[in-house]
């Protein structure tokens, strides 16, 4: 069973005729050096599922075998396993592609080689006799975690990072700011975390007027706590793309340092939605971002990094002097162009220190910084235009990439939003937009699911609302050929043995789980 439930689907899978490899107290395990990395993880992975110490050997007598390979001809991330009469052997083009292939290694084995501890002695830990050879479809495989709104404990981030690995995802990009909660460590700006980190209550649902719980919330990573974050994904070939949204979405930073607003002080948000506090277009605040990326930049290598850009209000600015000198200083026709300019000021930032900015689409909104790369989010037209325009693209349109749109369409889905987006749905759909062909299409670096938070207020929530649409997602971008659902659900159905074993708490099939639920907290239609 457990090589006819392999997620995502492999390339090419043929069976062979061995009995398979059997695991047990004296298998070993053997790699070259620029597979230790995977070598260690896989070791403490299933040598604590089995209980067996899966020692290091020394080629001659190793059962599993890792090695890396440019030469072998499968491509960036590409691997090939092998399970015959003479073992295991796992051959990647990079380090990447080993541990995509340990991953699969791992998938075939029983389900509890998911577990911490052994089960029983008896257990019998056969990898079948397989030959795969495999490699992704797009070189961007994301999640966005949304921890501004709900904070999410350093130990469950780690956790997350694990759950994306294991379905061969190879970047988490963390919404680090918003409105209603500052989650990184500045330290020269010490009340963004001071301030910025907490709230007094939180809006619970979408009702209107608004109901609170009455509950302070808060929480922030501590720049060692980033850098263990940062280390742990990058172990696991993941990459942390750092997300500090401006000029919108900063009220959180406006309440620990007034001036950088346009109006009166203000508090943390309590409350969801588009908020009117944005900052402000002073040389001050622009000096005072660019110390925030300073630190953001020596915590994250990543080459992207994100400044949000979205749903920027642009009433404060048509009301104030200082935004109408700017617009007359620089030439602009307008607040849109103004908006345009504010993050052209960080594109060139980055671009100077080598790294790339990323944006939500409404950075296409009064012409679009040149280095930069659109996140495509508000359906596809702002993805094909960025594309034509000759910008790389990540597509995560929120009809087929929120995550925290409603999984069905019944009354006992907890804080239903948005329109129904199935696991189904998140299977069916397609990154690159018909309307893109040749280079353009190439303009598509792949996809990313975005996990916004408002109404996910624990990690087990966050896993009902993931899990299995992830599953489904990752097959989405990693797998190449024509999809086929019914195809793909009983090898989901085997998966979902995986995610049990790990404590997942996803959506079952059939509905919520009683405990699942959230009666009398109103959602909102699409």
């Amino acid at each position: 069973m457990p090589a006819e439930s392999l997620v995502p689907r492999p390339a090419e899978l043929s069976t062979g005729s061995y009995d398979g490899l059997v695991l047990t107290a004296s298998t070993r395990i053997d790699a070259d050096f620029a597979a230790r990395g995977t070598e260690a993880w896989l070791r403490a992975e299933l040598g604590a599922a089995t209980g067996f110490p899966l020692a290091r050997g020394d080629g001659q007598n190793a059962q599993i075998r890792l090695s890396v390979d440019p030469s072998a001809g499968l491509g960036s991330e590409g691997y090939r396993l092998i399970v015959d009469g003479e073992g295991a052997l796992v051959v990647g083009h990079d380090p990447a592609g080993v541990f995509y292939g340990a991953q699969t290694l791992r998938q075939l084995l029983p389900p509890a080689a998911y577990r911490r501890a052994p089960l029983t002695a008896e257990t019998r830990w056969t990898l079948p006799s397989v030959r795969i050879t495999d490699r992704p479809r797009f070189g961007w495989r994301g999640c966005m975690l949304d921890v501004g709104r709900h904070f999410m404990p350093k130990h469950d981030v780690l956790r997350f990072v694990d759950l994306i690995a294991a379905h061969k995802l190879n970047v988490l990009h963390l919404h680090l700011t918003d409105d209603q909660g500052w989650r990184v460590e500045i330290r020269r700006y010490p009340r963004l975390t001071e301030v910025g980190a907490w709230r007094e209550e939180s809006q619970i649902g979408a009702a209107r007027p608004p109901a609170f719980d009455g509950r302070p919330h808060g929480g922030f990573y501590t720049q060692d706590d980033i850098r263990e974050i940062v280390a742990y994904a990058a172990a696991r070939h993941i990459t942390v793309v750092p997300e500090i949204d401006v000029p919108g979405h900063s009220q959180a930073a406006i309440a620990a340092y007034p001036e950088l607003g346009e109006g009166d002080p203000v508090g943390v948000a309590r409350h969801w939605g588009i908020i009117e506090n944005v900052l402000n277009v002073a040389d001050s605040t622009l000096d005072f971002y660019r110390g925030v990326f300073d630190e953001i930049l020596e915590l994250f290598p990543s080459t992207y990094v994100c400044v949000g850009g979205d749903e920027c209000p642009k009433e404060q600015w048509r009301a104030s002097e200082t935004a109408r000198q700017r617009i007359r200083e620089e030439g602009l026709a307008d607040e849109d162009e103004l908006q345009s300019w504010f993050i052209r000021q960080f594109d060139a930032y980055l671009a100077e220190r080598g790294r790339r900015l990323l944006g939500w689409d409404e950075i296409l909104e009064g012409g679009l910084a040149s280095g930069a790369t659109v996140m495509s989010w508000r359906g596809t037209e702002g993805g094909i235009a960025a594309a034509r325009a000759g910008h790389d693209v990540v597509m995560c349109p929120t009809d087929t990439s929120y995550l925290d749109y409603r999984q069905a369409s019944g009354d006992d889905e907890p804080v239903p939003v948005g329109t129904v987006l199935s696991t189904a749905d998140v299977y069916a759909s397609e990154p690159v937009p018909a309307e893109l062909a040749g280079a353009e299409a190439e303009r598509v670096l792949g996809a990313q699911v975005n996990v916004w938070t408002e109404h996910m207020d624990s990690p087990r929530a966050v896993d009902y609302m993931v899990f299995p649409r992830l599953s489904a997602f990752a097959e989405q971008v990693w797998s190449s050929g024509p999809r086929d659902y019914a195809e793909f659900l009983p090898r989901l159905e085997g998966h979902l043995a995986r995610l049990d074993a790990l404590g997942v708490e996803y959506r079952p099939p059939t509905g919520p789980r009683p405990w699942q639920r959230r009666p009398g907290v109103a959602g909102r239609p699409a």
